[in-house]
């Protein structure tokens, strides 16, 4: 979810130039309204969102991540969608490569390694949108934080890349043979440049979900930066029972890329006033900020006061969402480290931490490790 780590890859690999090809209507993901759907949240209910899978235990955005999230009792597994250059949606949350997979390592793709500069930051790499589907079929995947997730890093290089078809399949096979519904939360990644450079993500996002009966009935929360996708997949989409919008939020001072890239104004904290967050539930059911905008830290490191926002995004008629938990020391509050390393893990202070957020009014989150996550909520009580 990180936004300027998102910005500088995808700025630096790609090239600017707009244009909007608007996604087409599919008919086939609406349903009567009205009509019950399996996995519609109960009022109440909190939900728990596995990011990039259990990527706290096996390499992101892998099947195995996603399995183990799965099997760890998520209710939502998170795919990040980024287009190869034949416009098929990936799951993969950077753009640039070699982070995550072992590009480096073919020397069929040495050439196409790029090196660039922008806003004063150097870049290099190798980037999504210079590989086919079938190119990047023959990477394999890798552990992104290797000093810090060690044990994952025994996963490298067994697992492929994800197309969205190949993961809804999967998931699809998931809840039929472990007999409950699994829901999905695609987020799709800076989709106003994509479109600019010819690739209509919008667009193939829908047609890749009009394949799939799956994602008719299923639970899916759909989740993006930018509120003009969001608008428009609301309305292409309709609405049914089990799917939800939520809008992202970075920081206050930040601006949505699609207003970067457009010389615009606007800024999240724009977004966050009484009258944003009323425009924001027209098109959006879910606000989902940074956990530590919700609850800030202090000069110390422990938690503050909760922020009034949730409050506040709740009269305007909003769910409250946050990312991310982790089940390490070093990123939790100070509060409930356990004083065995920063790389340690550290599952009752992991439990703690999300419970003090949903003591202040959190209806769902995004974790590393779905299985602290569904830990917290099943032993989390309101306060009376």
């Amino acid at each position: 979810m990180t936004i300027l780590s998102r910005r500088a890859c995808v700025l630096g690999s790609l090239g600017l130039g707009l244009g909007a090809a608007l996604p087409v209507p599919v008919s086939a993901l609406t349903r009567a309204q009205g009509t019950p759907m399996p996995g519609t949240p109960a009022l109440g209910k909190i939900d728990v969102l596995a990011h990039r899978g259990a990527c706290a235990l096996r390499p992101e955005h892998t099947l195995a991540s996603y399995a183990k999230a799965i099997a760890d009792g998520a209710d939502f597994i998170e795919p990040d969608l980024q287009p190869s250059k034949d416009g098929v949606l990936m799951a993969l949350h950077e753009n640039e490569l070699s982070r995550t997979t072992d590009v480096a390592a073919h020397p069929e793709f040495a050439s196409r390694r790029r090196t660039v500069t922008v806003g004063g930051h150097t870049l290099d790499g190798w980037f999504i949108v210079d590989f086919t589907y079938a190119e990047l079929k023959t990477l394999r995947l890798k552990e992104r934080i290797p000093d810090i997730r060690r044990d994952n890093t025994r996963y490298d290089g067994e697992f492929q890349m994800v197309s969205l078809d190949e993961l809804i399949d999967f998931v699809a096979a998931e809840a039929a043979t472990r007999g409950r519904p699994i829901g999905l939360v695609p987020e799709l990644k800076t989709p106003y440049l994509f479109t600019s450079l010819g690739l209509a993500v919008e667009k193939t996002f829908l047609e890749t979900l009009s394949r799939h009966s799956y994602v008719a009935q299923a639970p899916m929360i759909v989740q993006c930066f930018e509120a003009p996708t969001l608008r428009r997949l609301r309305d292409r989409m309709g609405r049914r029972d089990g799917l939800r919008f939520m809008q992202l939020v970075g920081g206050e001072r930040e601006q949505p890329f699609d207003v970067v890239l457009g010389g615009g104004t606007q800024t999240y904290g724009d977004m966050l006033t009484d009258a944003g967050l009323r425009d924001m539930a027209t098109y959006a059911d879910i606000l989902s900020p940074d956990i530590r905008a919700l609850i800030p830290l202090g000069d110390d490191g422990r938690l503050g006061r909760p922020n009034p926002l949730i409050g506040r995004a709740k009269a305007a008629g909003l769910q409250v969402f946050a990312w991310e938990f982790a089940p390490e020391n070093r990123f939790m509050a100070a509060d409930f480290r356990d004083g065995r390393g920063d790389n340690a893990r550290n599952i009752d202070g992991s439990v703690a931490e999300i419970h003090h957020y949903l003591a202040a009014g959190l209806d769902g989150f995004f974790t590393d490790d779905p299985g602290v996550g569904r830990r917290a909520v099943d032993t989390f009580r309101r306060p009376t």
